[in-house]
């Protein structure tokens, strides 16, 4: 199946409060908003210079009675959305939404064999993201799978959109896997705690001031907690839940690292993966 380009294109939202939601990403973040049309049920962007960066939805009531949480979702991209679909079914995973025409093109809503959700999308309406934008403030800069089970979890995706893995010794643990997508980089993956939900992808956005923007979350309701160790890339990274409970990450600089002594584990999330990745020091 050819599915190019087979990287996260797209971002979105599922909540139960758009209101709140949008107006707490506004401040942490320091994304805009706009609606894009007036579809049942309403759909809103948030963007970022004038460049679209993810969707705002309401939870269906459908979805909440099944028992559905906010949630971040991932879309990839693929060249055609009904033909992926049937690959992932017969990969073991799960079809929630059948191929459909949306307003922001034509997408699917699926989960991996071990529930962990995402999506795919062709005939993309919105702007997609690009591996490259990554690097800029306010866009999605890494993607992380919580996985139940590492190995198979991996050959499901790496079946499906042709990811491989990436040749990581000299920056991640062994726990932890980098996978790409051509030439380049996109998500990492490592077993999830027994503590921690059901399997699930996270989202890391961009901030300039990871200090600042940890302050903005507590300051409008969210939950944080922050790794004390800085990334080789002189990143630093926390884990999240905004205040109707979606889980995300942030990413940025430091300002304040002398000031601010962070916790490591909050609510099952605990310092794996890319979190226990610190910058070479050197030896003494």
């Amino acid at each position: 199946m050819n599915t190019k380009p087979a990287y996260f294109t797209w971002y979105e939202l599922i909540t139960t409060d758009v209101t709140a939601a949008a107006a707490f990403y506004c401040d942490v973040v320091g994304w805009g908003t706009k609606a894009v049309s007036p579809s049942r049920p309403p759909y809103r962007l948030f963007t970022m210079d004038d460049v679209s960066t993810a969707g705002l939805m309401e939870l269906p009531e459908e979805g909440r009675k099944m028992g559905a949480t906010p949630r971040w979702m991932g879309y990839v991209g693929v060249s055609d959305v009904p033909v992926a679909a049937d690959q992932i079914r017969r990969l073991g995973g799960v079809i929630y939404v059948p191929p459909t025409d949306t307003d922001i093109g034509r997408i699917s809503v699926v989960a991996d064999p071990y529930s962990a959700t995402f999506g795919v999308i062709d005939r993309q309406q919105t702007t997609s993201q690009q591996p490259v934008d990554g690097r800029k403030p306010g866009r999605i800069g890494w993607h992380e799978l919580f996985a139940a089970d590492l190995k198979r979890e991996v050959a499901f995706y790496s079946e499906l959109f042709g990811w491989q893995k990436v040749d990581t010794r000299n920056h991640f643990t062994d726990a932890y896997l980098a996978l790409s997508a051509g030439e380049h980089v996109i998500a990492g993956a490592f077993t999830k705690g027994p503590a921690e939900p059901d399997p699930f992808w996270l989202f890391y956005f961009n901030v300039e001031d990871l200090d600042a923007a940890a302050e903005r979350v507590r300051e409008a309701g969210g939950l944080i907690s922050c790794n004390d160790e800085e990334l080789p890339s002189g990143l630093w990274v926390a884990h999240c839940s905004d205040p109707q409970g979606a889980a995300f990450a942030l990413q940025g600089k430091r300002k304040n690292a002398n000031k601010v002594g962070w916790s490591t584990e909050w609510q099952g999330f605990s310092s794996q993966g890319q979190l226990v990745t610190p910058k070479a020091r050197p030896k003494n």
